[in-house]
């Protein structure tokens, strides 16, 4: 009885992860008309022919074959607000920021670009997904 109930869950589980396979990511800029500031979302690169960001009032899909820039960079900051406020320790310790810039045409087919920080837990998986998906290499 409990041997099935734990296939189950971890069914359950397996089909959860697998149906959003991507990454945290929040939208910084570009040329996108859909957004207009910074927006949480996530980057789905689990569809077989499309990337998709979804947030909870938008979606936006871009086909695979119609990006051809992808661009990866960090930004290195040291903590100082809270080496003042709580120890000098913290200057020590430093931030990174996860930048992804993805260049693509519209169906229009003029030239646009999204710029995201994706979080650093997901970082490798969304590069190594994009680079499968598009053939291209992440620069």
């Amino acid at each position: 009885m409990y041997m099935r109930q734990f296939v189950w869950i971890g069914a359950l589980a397996l089909a959860a992860s697998a149906a959003s396979v991507g990454g945290r990511a929040d939208y910084v800029g570009g040329t996108s008309a859909d957004f207009d500031r910074r927006v949480s979302g996530r980057l789905v690169t689990a569809g077989v022919e499309t990337l998709q960001f979804v947030t909870k009032g938008k979606s936006v899909a871009i086909a695979y074959d119609r990006i051809h820039t992808l661009e990866y960079g960090q930004k290195v900051d040291r903590r100082y607000v809270s080496a003042v406020l709580i120890s000098p320790l913290f200057l020590l310790a430093r931030s990174r920021k996860h930048f992804l810039t993805l260049g693509y045409n519209d169906s229009s087919g003029r030239e646009q670009a999204l710029i995201f920080q994706v979080d650093k837990s997901d970082v490798r998986a969304v590069l190594a997904s994009l680079e499968a998906r598009t053939g291209r290499k992440v620069t």
